[in-house]
C-alpha cells in the first residue's frame, strides 16, 4: 500500500508531504486545485516519461518520492531480478534535473524507468475513464475468471512448463534444420575425409620433405664436394689428420718439460678427436647418399599431393588440414547420432506436451465450473449500480493451441437490456456502463487476489447520487480486501471513506501554490457540506454532511 507521497518543485506544488492509512481514501478538491498534478507525481515516480516544463521552479530540481509497504505482494523475485534491495517499506524516488536529465532510484539504488514501471505496475493502478476499455481485454477477463476459480497455482505450473516446451521445439526444430544442412553435406564430407585419411598426414612432414628434395636434386655435387671433405681430412700424407698425429707427436716429446706444453698437447688430442669424428660421418654421408630417381619421383609426388590439398583447403600448415579432418570426422558422426538426440528430444516434447494438456484442461475445467457464480455477482453488483437488467454470457472453447495462459479462448458477452442482443463489451456497453462493470470486476477480483493499491480518478462521473451511493459502498468493500483511493466530487462517495483529503490552492507571496491536507472531523463535515452546497454551507447542507457521515 501507498504510505507517503513528497513532491518538492512539480507544476503547482512547492513542498507537499502527506501519509496515507490503510482503507478507504477520498480525495476532494475543486476543479483545477490539482487533484490531477498528484496523480501525474505518481506516475512519474512509478516510471512515466518527464516532462520538463513541469518543473515549477527551472533552477531546482524537482523531486517526488513515494514509500510503499509491500510486504504482502511476493515481490522478492523480482528485486531479485533486477538485482535491487528488497525493503518491506520500498522507497521511489524520481529526480528532474533543471536540465532535463531524469534519475530514478529504488531503496536509493539507481534504476532505468523500465525496472521502476515493472514494479510500479504490481503496487498501483491509477483507475480513469478511459482506462475501462482494459476491460474488454482478454487477459483482463481470464484474470477475473482465473481469481474465481483459484487457478493461479495451476497457472504458474503451466507457465513453467509452456516456458520449456517452447525451448524444445526450438531445439527440435534447430536440429532437424541441422540434420538437413548436414544430409546436404554428408557425401562431400565424406569424400573430403576419406582423401584426407588416405594422405596419412603428420605435422612437419612436409618440412621434412622438402629438405629431402633438397638433397636428392643435388646429390651428384654434395658427393663430389663431401668426397673432396674427405681426401682433406683423412688424405694418407697430407691428410689434416695425418698432419696433426704428426703434430701430437712432436709435441708428446717436450710435454713433459712445461705444463703449458702438456696443455697444447691436451688441445691437439682434442681437435684430432674431434676431426676424426667429423671425418667417419663424411664417409658414413659418403655411403648412404646415393642419387635415386625413384625416391626422387616418391619425394616429389607428396609434395604435390600436400600442396594440392593445402589449396583446396586454403591453409598454409599441415596441422590445419589435419584440423580440417578432424573437424570434418565430427560432423560426421554428429550426422550419424543426430537422429537419436531427435528422438529424444522429441519424446520429451511429448511428455510436456501431455502434462500442458492435463494442466489446461483442468485449468479450462476450473474456469467453467466458476462462471455461472461470476455471472451472478456482476448482476449483483450491477444491479445495486442501476444496472438491473445487465447480463452476461460467456462462452469458452478449449483449443488445441497452448496459449500463454491455458488452451481456450473467451468471448465475454453483455447485454444492458432485458431481450437485448448479447455482444462484445466494448460494443455492447456505453462509457459510463463500462466504468461501472469495471468497478464490479474489480471488487470480485479484489476478494480473490491481492490487488496493488488502486486510485479511482473521478470514476463517478455523470451518475446520479443514488447510484453514487452504491459506487461508493462498492469501493469501501474492495478496501476491506486493500487500499483504495477515490478522487470524486460526489459528497455521497466521499462521506463513505476513512480518511479524507482535500486539495486546494493557495496564493503565497503572489504565487498560486497547490496543497494537499487530511481533514479532521470537523474539516471533513465542512468539506462535503461545501460538496452540496457550494461555498456557503446551510445548516441544511451541514445537517445532511453529518448523515451522510454517519
Amino acid at each position: 500500500m501507498l504510505k507517503s507521497l513528497t513532491i518538492k518543485n512539480y507544476a503547482l506544488i512547492d513542498d507537499l508531504s502527506v501519509n496515507f492509512q490503510p482503507g478507504f481514501n477520498i480525495i476532494t478538491g475543486e476543479t483545477g486545485a490539482g487533484k490531477s498534478i498528484l496523480l501525474e507525481g505518481l506516475s512519474l515516480v512509478l516510471g512515466k516519461r518527464a516532462d520538463l516544463s513541469a518543473i515549477k521552479d527551472d533552477s531546482k530540481k524537482c523531486i517526488i518520492e513515494a514509500t510503499f509497504n509491500i510486504e504482502s505482494y511476493q515481490l522478492n523475485p523480482i528485486f531479485k531480478e533486477e538485482d535491487l534491495d528488497y525493503e518491506p517499506n520500498t522507497i521511489f524516488r524520481r529526480e528532474i534535473l533543471p536540465s532535463g536529465k531524469s534519475r530514478s532510484f529504488v531503496n536509493d539504488t539507481p534504476v532505468n524507468l523500465s525496472s521502476m514501471q515493472l514494479l510500479g505496475e504490481q503496487l498501483l493502478d491509477i483507475h480513469s475513464q478511459h482506462q475501462t476499455l482494459e476491460l474488454t481485454d482478454d487477459d483482463f477477463q481470464f484474470r477475473l475468471i482465473d481469481a474465481l476459480a483459484d487457478n493461479s497455482n495451476l497457472l504458474v505450473d503451466y507457465s513453467r512448463r509452456l516456458v520449456d516446451f517452447k525451448k524444445l521445439d526450438k531445439e527440435i526444430e534447430g536440429l532437424r534444420r541441422t540434420k538437413s544442412d548436414l544430409i546436404k553435406e554428408y557425401d562431400y564430407n565424406t569424400f573430403l575425409l576419406n582423401e584426407l585419411l588416405e594422405a596419412k598426414l603428420n605435422n612437419g612432414e612436409l618440412e621434412e620433405l622438402e629438405n629431402e628434395l633438397d638433397v636428392l636434386q643435388n646429390a651428384e655435387s654434395i658427393l663430389e664436394h663431401l668426397s673432396t671433405t674427405s681426401k682433406i681430412l683423412s688424405e694418407e700424407e697430407m691428410g689434416i689428420l695425418n698432419l696433426l698425429r704428426n703434430a701430437k707427436f712432436e709435441i708428446n716429446k717436450i710435454a713433459g718439460y712445461n705444463n703449458n706444453f702438456q696443455a697444447i698437447l691436451e688441445r691437439i688430442q682434442s681437435t684430432y678427436l674431434e676431426l676424426e669424428d667429423v671425418s667417419s660421418e663424411v664417409a658414413e654421408l659418403m655411403d648412404t647418399l646415393e642419387t635415386d630417381p625413384n625416391r626422387l619421383q616418391l619425394v616429389n609426388g607428396r609434395i604435390s599431393l600436400i600442396n594440392t590439398l593445402l589449396h583446396k583447403h586454403q591453409v598454409t600448415e599441415v596441422s590445419e588440414l589435419i584440423g580440417i579432418k578432424n573437424n570434418l570426422d565430427s560432423k560426421i558422426l554428429e550426422s550419424d547420432s543426430i537422429d537419436e538426440s531427435l528422438k529424444l528430444k522429441e519424446f520429451q516434447k511429448e511428455v510436456l506436451q501431455k502434462e500442458l494438456e492435463n494442466l489446461s484442461r483442468t485449468i479450462s475445467e476450473n474456469r467453467s465450473s466458476v462462471l455461472p457464480d461470476l455471472i451472478s455477482k456482476l448482476k449483483n453488483i450491477l444491479s445495486s449500480l442501476g444496472m438491473p437488467n445487465s447480463d452476461f454470457k460467456v462462452v469458452l472453447r478449449k483449443t488445441d493451441q497452448f496459449f500463454h495462459n491455458g488452451s481456450d479462448t473467451l468471448e465475454f458477452l453483455f447485454t444492458a437490456n432485458k431481450g437485448g442482443n448479447y455482444l462484445e463489451l466494448k460494443k455492447a456497453a456505453s462509457g459510463g456502463e463500462l466504468s461501472r462493470i469495471m468497478l464490479a470486476m474489480k471488487a470480485i477480483i479484489s476478494q480473490y487476489i491481492k490487488l496493488p493499491t488502486i486510485i479511482f480518478d473521478e470514476i463517478d462521473t455523470g451518475v446520479s447520487g443514488e447510484i453514487s451511493d452504491k459506487m461508493g459502498v462498492t469501493m469501501k468493500e474492495m478496501s476491506k480486501f486493500m487500499q483504495v483511493f477515490s478522487i470524486t466530487h460526489l459528497p455521497q462517495i466521499a462521506a463513505k471513506g476513512d480518511h479524507h483529503f482535500k486539495v486546494f490552492k493557495t496564493e503565497v507571496d503572489n504565487v498560486t501554490s497547490t496543497f494537499l491536507k487530511k481533514l479532521s472531523a470537523e474539516e471533513r463535515i465542512t468539506e462535503i457540506a461545501s460538496m452540496l452546497g457550494g461555498a456557503k454551507s446551510s445548516n441544511s447542507a451541514i445537517a445532511h454532511a453529518k448523515e451522510l457521515l454517519n
